[in-house]
Parts: C-alpha cells; structure tokens; sequence
C-alpha cells in the first residue's frame, strides 16, 4: 500500500502566495463605487491597510510571505496531505482519493492562513483594534489567535444563529482574547436597523459584515478583517494549494478533480487556484466549488453587480449573487451562509473555467459520518459538502471503472459541531432548496449600475 500521509517539512512552506489575476484570460471586473463609477484602492483606506489595498489590486504572479508570518505558520505546515484509502475500499472505487487536511491549525480550520497575514499587515500600519464578522465562528477563531500573536483587540460580530448553535466556538475566541457579539446587535446603526425590520431574525454573514464594516470606518484605531470573498484572502489561501501540489509531486500524482466547499471562496481559491495556474497553462484538471442547495450562490445566483453587505456599506463587486438582503436559513455549515461569492471565482466560473455543484444538507453528513467511519477525522458541517462531491465521483469511478484521482480540501475538523451531527442522527435535520421565487424576489433589490 502506498504512503498514508504526504507529509513536507518546515523549510517546505512557500515562500510567496500565488495570485490567480496573472493567469486569467481576462482582468478582474473592478469594484464600482455607489455612483456606478470604478473605485481607486484609495477607497479602501478607511478599513484596510495599504499593504492589503496593493494585494487587493495586484496583478503579479507571486507575493512575498513576511517572515513572521512564515514563522508562525510554522506552527502547523505544512499540513498533511492524506491519501484515504480506507474510504476507497470501503467505497469499493478504482478512484484515488487524496485529501489535505487544514484541521491541524491551532484553530482547527484553513482560516487562520490569512488571518496571521492581515493580523501582520495592520499591526505594520499601526492599527490597534480589528472588527470582524464569523459564521459557523471559524474565521472568529482565527481572527482572535492571530489577534492574539501581534498584540491587536479583536471584536467578532457573530451570526446570531451560529452564535447560538456553537458556544464553545465563542469559547475560543473569549480565550484568545477577543470580544463576540451576537449580530445583528444594537450598537450599530446597521444591526439596528435589521432589528427594527426583523427582531427575531436569524442573522446572516452580510448582516455581521454591515456591523463591522461600520465600527472599522467610524474609528481611527480600527480597521476590518474580511475571512473569505476579497482577492487578498484568497491570495493568502493559496499556500493550501500550493503545498498540496508538491506533495502529489512527491508520490508521482496529480489530481484529475479538485474539489473544496464554497461560501465565499476562500477555501475553494485556496485549494484550487495552484492547479488553475497548471489548467491556464493546457494541463487538463476540473476545478469543482462544492455549495449548499439552501444558499446556491453559483448554481443559481446572478453574475452581476451587488454589495458585499446587507446594508450597502461595501463598494460594489461583480459576482454571483442571491440578492444582499438574502437571508439564508440556519443551517449548519454557518460558514457557507453568504449571499455572494469571491469576484475572482465568480468571473471564472462565468467564464467556464471552474465548476459548481450544490449538495443538500442531509446527504453531507451522511458523507460526512461515511468519512469519519472510514478515514477517523470528524470533519465540519462545510467541510462535508466537497466530501459529498468527491464521493459522488468515486462512485460513478465505480460504475465507468474509471481510476480518477481526486482531491478535495478537509478544511477544518468538526469537533465544536457535535451538535449538528447529533441532529443528523435525531433526524432533526431539513432539506432545504431556496425557493426560485424568494431569489427572483431578492434580486430586485440589487443596484442597478450602467456597468453591470
């Protein structure tokens, strides 16, 4: 049999992220101010620091890692990258599969890849205080360990339904320091005007950005950390991929299929944007972003201008979008509940160079509970939708006989969301296809701007 984990050394880590904008056959859409009109990076400096505006717009292929933030990457990478054998034989798939699994970090997930970089980049600009939004709370968690690293106040707006769902979540970030609230609050202009409208509302991720966005841009000594959606943070993701690639090198592999769960793309663009740099250059690789059918931002949104918040706060992106005032229902990958998706991945999917599958929410525990019986690791909620996908092929590798290799992203371990899985075995869990009317409903409300 061959080798269980993949595994690199320290000295392995990248030295540069990788920015998907050098090998794209046309260049990004540009965000657009309220007006309609583009917006300079200059537009950004209220939240962001400039190191991140310039990583924001760049177009070169690769960017240095600081040193510190290497440093303290050496904490957990190179993570492992596994080859699941146990689930190949308990599917009975000529298929191999390969995971890399980004649980190992100290806060159990991939976020805290890009957390460290913004952490370092404000702490450099001289910011004191970051504000921040969390779903499912792993980005939160991220966000106040690195918070934590470089000396910087943290204050996580956490979506309500999340926030109830997963305590010890909330746990973590308190022990790290920082501060959580449950969003929508009522220290916000934003969060109350979501109460006056909905009191008993369940929050969302556009929501919990609204509320941070505000605090960042009406104080001097805070700006905002974004965990997914902006180029930046996908740049920063990119070492996921990055290192992957080398250890299939390692074992004389490469992956027919890449598949990773997609909210707003982070995870997705972390894992898959290494092996789109190959797929620009003729390799033939399908590059598959893996959502829920209860928040179908890619299978069914429209490409096209909306914001990045509820409110209206953010500039102005061309992606794939439910509508901004969306409010998906509570499921339990928290962090997939997001109305829009990355611009960079929404222009390559409307381009046709990466792919979109949604998976409803009962089949990706049954994945998921599949997985940990066969491989051991007890994976999150999000995590279970690109299992589902990947185990989908498989078996259809099964019935063609095809020896496919897969790949997909293990993007953080399940261990605060025992509860999720303990409904899923109450039966207590819902199926849930976001009707098309509510859709068509919430896109009359985005903007309408010439450029579009």
């Amino acid at each position: 049999m061959s080798e269980v984990k993949i595994l690199l050394e320290e000295s392995d880590i990248p030295k540069q992220w990788y920015n998907v904008v050098a090998d794209m056959p046309n260049p990004p859409a540009p965000p657009l101010g309220p007006d309609g009109n583009p917006i300079g990076p200059e537009a950004l400096g209220a939240i962001f620091p400039m190191a991140l505006i310039e990583q924001e717009v760049s177009a070169d292929r690769w960017i240095d890692i600081p040193e510190p933030v290497r440093e303290i990457y050496r904490l957990w990478r190179p993570s492992p990258l596994y080859r699941a054998h146990r689930l190949e034989q308990m599917l009975g798939t000529p298929a191999k599969i390969y995971y890399k699994y980004e649980g190992v970090s100290p806060a159990g997930s991939h976020k805290p890849n890009t957390a460290v970089a913004q952490a370092y980049y404000n702490k450099q600009a001289g910011i004191k205080r970051l504000s921040t939004e969390t779903g499912a709370g792993q980005w939160g968690c991220a966000l106040s360990l690195a918070g934590q690293m470089f000396g910087l106040d943290i204050r996580v707006y956490m979506v309500k339904v999340s926030y109830e769902q997963k305590p010890y979540r909330r746990s973590m970030m308190h022990t790290w320091g920082a501060e959580v609230l449950a969003s929508p609050t009522d220290q916000t202009e934003a969060g109350r005007k979501i109460l006056a409208g909905e009191p008993d509302t369940t929050g969302s991720l556009g929501i919990s950005i609204s509320e941070a966005v505000e605090e960042a841009a009406s104080r001097e000594d805070t700006n905002y950390a974004l965990g997914s959606v902006l180029n930046h943070v996908l740049l920063h993701q990119t070492i996921i991929g990055q290192e992957a690639k080398t250890q299939l090198e390692k074992v004389g592999d490469y992956p027919d299929m890449v598949f990773a769960p997609c909210g707003g793309g982070s995870n997705f663009g972390g894992i898959a944007f290494p092996f789109f740099a190959d797929k620009a250059a003729g390799k033939e690789v399908r590059l598959v972003a893996v959502e829920p059918t209860s928040c179908p931002t890619l299978t069914k949104g429209e490409y096209a201008y909306d914001f990045g918040d509820t409110v209206g706060l953010t500039p102005l992106l061309k992606m794939y979008t439910l509508g901004h005032d969306f409010i998906p229902p509570g499921i339990h990958a928290g962090g997939l509940r997001y109305h829009g998706d990355s611009a960079l991945v929404s222009q390559l999917y409307n381009e046709g160079l990466v792919e979109a599958v949604a998976v409803p929410q009962i089949a990706t525990f049954e994945a998921g509970v599949m997985f940990a019986q066969a491989e051991g690791i007890i994976s999150a909620p999000e995590s279970n939708h690109a299992i589902r996908a990947c185990i989908d092929e498989a078996l259809l590798c099964k019935e063609s006989g095809e020896a496919k290799t897969l790949l997909f992203n293990l993007s953080g371990h399940g261990h605060f969301d025992m509860a999720a899985y303990e409904r899923y075995y109450n039966g207590e869990l819902e199926d849930y296809d976001y009707p098309e009317e509510a859709i068509k409903q919430s896109m009359q409300n985005i903007p309408k701007v010439a450029s579009a």
